[in-house]
């Protein structure tokens, strides 16, 4: 058999390494295209269960909202600890997953908005002006002190807080206003309305993020200015801190936890019984009206943590509840983790 000339033995071996290459890029075409399919199923798949998870928790938000004012409507003159709703997760099941349920009362916690004074009406007009409320401020101080933090920076921070949400332009004695934020790079203005969020509380002079940590779980941004409305029925003695900020240098972190430890089951009837007891009676003659009325006996606020677990796919949301609406209704609405 003659031997196959040179030339044709090359043509082969190059129509062999054509083949291959074709059939290596296709292999890599084919893989990528598989790749960007699977990662387009998973993004369908997290569109969809992030809008089912959505309906379930509006869904949720209104079973809640129900059962608050079902809560509030059983005792009218206060809201206590009873029927075990504060804190504890409630879960619901639903077609492919659970929502998961938890309800705080949103009034114990320092309202950062109470560093103003304000007619809530009139600034839901867009009218009305936001004055520096000094009684709130030395509260805020005072919870800062409570927490750890040196005298000067409380101060210092309480009064820049008020500075960033009043009308006005002028800096409190030493405070923050455009002037001090036009320097940062890039330069920013102060608020001058009020906060949306506790984490706005991050962009005013003096706050580090260390101190801004230490302080969130005791802050809130309440859509309103008046003064934080700590509830004597529900505080728990872990909350102390809230209680002895209402007058911090005449109740004390001792005495508050001592009059905490002392309330009744059934909770007070009224505010007036809760400052008439002997630990507090030398503390109530010098405490103003408008803090000795700052607390209270039921619930405005509530919040409601709730999570949608779908076969591993997650939403979560944080909803304000006004319990003083008849029905209770949602007033503001937070998607994601805080």
């Amino acid at each position: 058999m003659p031997a196959e000339p040179v030339q044709s033995l090359r043509e082969r071996g190059a129509a062999l390494l054509t083949v291959l290459l074709l059939v290596a890029i296709l292999s890599v075409v084919t893989a990528v295209a598989l790749e960007r399919l699977t990662i387009a199923s998973r993004m369908t798949r997290n569109i969809v269960s992030a809008d089912q998870g959505r309906a379930y928790l509006l869904s949720a938000e209104r079973l809640v909202a129900i059962r608050i004012t079902d809560l509030v409507a059983a005792r009218p003159d206060r809201t206590t600890l009873e029927r075990g709703w504060l804190g504890q997760p409630q879960i619901l099941g639903v077609p492919g997953g659970t929502v998961t349920a938890r309800i705080i009362d949103r009034g114990n916690c320092f309202n950062l908005n109470s560093l103003v004074n304000g007619d809530d009406n009139a600034l839901a007009s867009g009218t009305g002006g936001l004055t520096i409320r000094p009684v709130a401020i030395a509260q805020f101080a005072g919870l800062m002190r409570l927490l750890g933090i040196d005298a000067r920076t409380a101060e210092q921070v309480a009064v820049a807080a008020a500075d960033w949400i009043d009308s006005d332009s002028v800096p409190g004695n030493g405070g923050a206003e455009d002037d001090f934020y036009s320097q940062f790079d890039p330069p920013y203005r102060a608020g001058n309305t009020l906060m949306g969020d506790p984490s706005e509380l991050l962009m005013v002079g003096g706050v580090t993020p260390d101190l801004y940590q230490r302080l969130r779980p005791w802050i809130c941004a309440l859509p309103t200015t008046a003064l934080s409305p700590i509830n004597i029925n529900t505080l728990l003695p872990g909350q102390a801190v809230l209680l002895a900020m209402v007058a911090p240098d005449t109740l004390g972190l001792d005495r508050a936890r001592q009059v905490l430890a002392q309330r009744p089951a059934q909770g007070y009837g009224s505010v007036a019984a809760f400052w008439g007891q002997s630990p507090l009676a030398q503390v109530s003659a010098g405490v103003p009206d408008e803090v000795r009325n700052q607390l209270m006996a039921k619930t405005r606020w509530f919040e409601v943590m709730l999570a949608a677990n779908l076969g591993g796919d997650e939403v979560s949301e944080n909803v304000l509840i006004d319990a003083e609406a008849k029905p209770a209704r949602v007033v503001r609405r937070q998607w994601g983790n805080d």
